[in-house]
């Protein structure tokens, strides 16, 4: 029996799928781990969580699906993209990874765009303009306040290559997942050494790059041992969690894009060419089809915001020391028996700060509008209707840039919610269609490792084969006028609080 196995490296949490080449799913497996915060808009991790998460799973998936260890031809890694784990020249970790949704290096953002010769130079040179959440900016902080640290550092790597690290002993990335470094040149698909040197950082910081479905080794005796599989065991490039996420939803040609809506949320459009945003609003990033790029747009807190407002204002402690909550099913029950735009309430999603369109590391949440006569479930439907709405501003950017869309297909833990698909397609007036398989970043890379494996020729033959998508939700006219009037409204209101925003943060 032959299978293959997708490993990805979340936020929240590592999953493990195991999958037949047809892409029949054969076992999944998921373990938490916790995200520090030692700071306001801080957030790290310790990489060997990651770690003990991916044995746990893998060995989980393994022992679900009844396999054999040389079942398994080939690994696919995928992981939360942008994490920095700083390594010395022994392979020790030398400080918790510092992860996507940390916005400390505002200062180091600038300095790159300084060093580059502007916002304009830098995007010609990387295809993107310098965010906090990016990798480079984390190198310049780490330079700039942990000296000691950075004069120890000999690698870089992102946060599923450091599991990489621990398969097949490589130390490798791949394009989709370094082009959200900040140091690729994306057109060329290859590390940008005019913008090393301006940045005065050594290249041989960064491992070696290889495309997605490529082979970067195979496992260790060691790895093979604690997995229980073998060390013919391909571990191919793989993809960062949105590309891999993309790929997992057959978005892989022109006219086809995904939203997903897990911690983050994204909406994500395949290019043959690489496309740019002028004004740097929209990533441009190399997909993980071979050749290919596409465009993204990020909401920082997406699912992350309801998950915020259920954990902090929907749970409670009892005499027993138990904590209680109320359920995520509950309160989308509560917000779709409210109307349409939560009768004038509205909510900005901007938690940690926030990437498309804003590029605002200051800018916060806010619930505008409130009233005596609102209930939770008022407040529930605006935090979705923000979250939807910020997605709206990514799909509007695409569209004026002149890029096709002619389907819309939804993924991550968000969209599997059936009330929140329909309602992203009265909000976007469009179609919007869930999938057969709605497994994440990690069914992706499975499909990666399928091709690595020789199952398939590449990618693109490979989703033909095997995503299937499912029903769709069509927009309600109501509805969609309503929402149409709405729009608006919500994209005036970070206007009206940008400036407030940056006052609060330096109160």
């Amino acid at each position: 029996m032959a299978a293959l196995i997708g490993i990805d490296v979340g936020t929240s949490g590592t999953k493990a799928l195991a999958i037949a080449p047809d892409g029949r799913i054969l076992a999944s497996a998921s373990a938490g781990y916790p995200c520090a915060h030692p700071r306001p808009l801080w957030s790290e991790q310790d990489p060997e969580d990651w770690w003990r998460a991916t044995v746990k799973t893998v060995r989980q998936v393994v022992k679900q699906a009844k396999l054999k260890a040389a079942d398994v031809a080939a690994i696919g890694l995928s992981g939360q993209m942008h994490g920095s784990v700083f390594l010395d020249k022994s392979g020790r970790v030398i400080r918790p990874a510092i992860l996507w949704n940390d916005q400390r290096t505002a200062a180091e953002c600038d300095e790159i765009e300084s060093r580059a010769g502007g916002r304009a130079a830098l995007i010609q040179l990387v295809a993107n303009p310098a965010l906090t959440g990016f990798t480079a900016p984390k190198i310049l902080w780490l330079r700039n306040h942990e000296p000691r640290n950075f004069a120890r550092t000999a690698k870089v790597l992102l946060p599923k290559d450091e599991i990489r690290r621990r398969l097949p002993g490589e130390l490798a990335s791949e394009v989709s997942d370094a082009s959200g470094t900040l140091l690729l040149d994306v057109v060329n698909r290859r590390w940008s050494t005019k913008l090393l040197e301006k940045l005065e950082l050594d290249g041989e910081l960064l491992p070696r790059c290889y495309e997605s479905e490529e082979a970067t080794g195979t496992l260790t005796p060691e790895a093979a041992k604690l997995l229980g599989l073998t060390t013919a065991c391909q571990v191919v490039g793989g993809a960062g969690d949105c590309a891999a996420g993309a790929v997992g939803n057959g978005i892989v040609k022109p006219g086809l894009l995904a939203t997903s809506i897990g911690t983050s949320g994204v909406v994500f459009v395949h290019s043959d060419q690489p496309q740019f945003d002028p004004q740097g609003r929209l990533h441009t990033f190399c997909h993980a089809v071979r050749g290919k790029w596409h465009m993204m747009g990020v909401v920082l807190s997406a699912g992350g915001s309801l998950q915020w407002f259920q954990d902090a204002m929907c749970s409670s402690v009892g005499k027993n020391g138990k904590k209680s909550s109320i359920s995520f099913e509950q309160l989308c029950s509560e917000a779709a028996a409210t109307p349409t735009g939560a009768e004038g309430l509205q909510f900005l999603p901007y938690l940690a700060g926030e990437r498309t369109p804003h590029l605002d590391p200051r800018a916060r949440g806010a619930l505008v509008g409130i009233t005596l006569a609102h209930t939770r479930g008022h407040v529930v439907r605006a935090i979705m209707e923000g979250v939807t709405f910020a997605l709206r501003d990514s799909l509007a950017i695409i569209e004026g840039l002149g890029v096709p869309v002619k389907q819309v297909r939804a993924g991550g833990g968000g969209s599997k919610n059936r009330f929140w698909r329909q309602m992203q397609a009265d909000v976007f007036g469009k179609a919007v269609h869930g999938m057969a398989a709605d497994e994440g970043p990690a069914y992706g890379v499975a499909l990666l490792a399928a091709v690595g494996a020789g199952h398939y020729k590449n990618i693109s033959e490979a989703c033909a084969a095997t995503v299937q998508v499912a029903d769709g939700s069509k927009p309600q006219a109501q509805a969609r006028k309503a929402y149409d009037r709405l729009f608006p409204i919500f994209q005036g209101l970070y206007g009206a609080l940008r400036e407030e925003f940056r006052r609060l943060g330096e109160a």
